[in-house]
């Protein structure tokens, strides 16, 4: 099931991210020690429009659509545009600087919010 969104151009990503987790264990079972959380992330068009997808990396060390597995809530919920996303899993910018000049909004686990620099990292070579 593709995860992109032709309306959000920046969850390409969530579609490589899907793509290495489950073509490399190593990188799979790296980034559930890394993560240790359910990462959501809703980003925010250019027409003001929202969508959601999850990285679950405290089990499975998958990527879907929605804010959560089935059955499950984020511990990390982070808002931001799809242009912000975009120049993060690209590598154009940092998720700490941006968060600190008001780019990204966090909810839930700081702490593990301020370890997706290092998770996102990690796929930026495949992007």
């Amino acid at each position: 099931m593709a995860l992109k969104d032709d309306s959000f151009p920046g969850s390409a990503a969530f579609d490589t991210i899907s793509t290495a987790f489950a073509s490399d264990e190593t990188e799979r079972e790296n980034a559930i020690k890394a993560g240790g959380a359910v990462y959501s992330f809703t980003l925010v068009n250019k027409d003001g429009k929202q969508e959601s997808w999850y990285m679950d990396l405290k089990k499975e060390g998958k990527v879907g659509k929605g804010a959560a597995p089935t059955g499950g809530k984020p511990d990390v919920s982070i808002r931001l545009a799809d242009e912000t996303f975009a120049s993060i899993v690209s590598g154009q910018a940092q998720a700490k600087s941006l968060f600190m000049r008001g780019k990204i909004k966090v909810k839930g686990n700081f702490i593990k919010a301020t370890k997706l620099d290092s998770i996102l990292g990690q796929t930026k070579a495949k992007l």
